[in-house]
């Protein structure tokens, strides 16, 4: 299911409506799909060159919205779903904890799952369920989302096609690499 969906997405970025293919793809994969939009983003910019900060932009902006939709999931299905089934087995204080201790890092969480390869959908789902500050998450994901697709389309707007194995398979390890020492340096700044 997975490979048809892939290919499904590869077959896109030929169409002559891939910017609107792209766009629904960074959306919904923000919320609920499980292929990313560098997997349309990639050839497109590789094709148009010319385009690849148009193209990065579009993404940044329909991953945002999309997020925006799994924090209203998130919001919404914890009220009506999460919420009795907590309450039923006693743990409903365990999780304002849990919400508690996330919102106090949510924008880190938002940040690093908006770069690296981890699925931003479940951190905008768990966001809205925690009912992390709105502005805060907005800007985090503002901020994660247009690193991550601006990155790979400099890249590819730079060195074009002999980049492109490079960002499908390690770009998503350099980010996460990236984030690891960031906030090592942050932890040795703090405890050392």
């Amino acid at each position: 299911m997975i490979r048809r969906l892939y290919n499904w997405t590869m077959s896109l970025a030929e169409s002559p409506h891939a910017l609107w293919a792209l766009a629904l793809v960074a959306f919904i994969e923000s919320s609920v799909f499980p292929i990313p939009p560098d997997i349309l983003m990639i050839p497109l910019i590789v094709a148009r060159p010319r385009e690849a900060f148009k193209i990065a932009g579009i993404a940044t902006v329909a991953s945002v919205l999309g997020g925006m939709l799994g924090y209203w999931i998130g919001f919404g299905a914890f009220e009506t779903v999460g919420k009795p089934v907590l309450e039923f087995y006693g743990k409903d204080a365990y999780f304002d904890d849990f919400a508690a201790k996330y919102n106090d890092y949510g924008a880190w969480a938002v940040l690093i799952a908006g770069v690296t390869p981890f699925p931003y959908k479940v951190i905008t789902i768990l966001s809205g369920v925690t009912h992390l500050s709105l502005p805060v998450f907005i800007v985090s994901s503002i901020t994660a989302r247009a690193i991550r697709f601006f990155v790979v389309a400099a890249l590819l707007w730079k060195f074009g096609d002999p980049i492109r194995d490079f960002i499908e398979r390690r770009l998503g390890l350099v980010f996460t690499l990236l984030i690891l020492l960031f906030l090592g340096g942050f932890y040795a700044v703090k405890y050392l």
